[in-house]
């Protein structure tokens, strides 16, 4: 996703890091291009990218990556 959101923010697109707070405290805040929004938990991250998007790419990833994009799938 980095490169990604890297991509478009070179691109002048609006990028928007979406984090938990539980991340934080791991490798992941403060490296975001962009904005970065902090929320307390994975459902609000979920709830505040259907909110702040246009569209949806889901990447390679586990079986969160599959969760989220059939969250956002079904609330859609």
């Amino acid at each position: 996703m980095g490169y990604v959101s890297t991509a478009a923010h070179v691109g002048r697109s609006q990028v928007l890091g979406i984090i938990p707070i539980a991340t934080v405290k791991g490798n992941f805040a403060g490296k975001t291009v962009g904005e970065e929004l902090r929320v307390p938990t994975m459902q609000n991250r979920t709830w505040k990218m259907l909110d702040n998007s246009d569209g949806f790419i889901a990447l390679l990833g586990g079986i969160g990556t599959l969760e989220e994009n059939f969250q956002i799938t079904s609330w859609a």
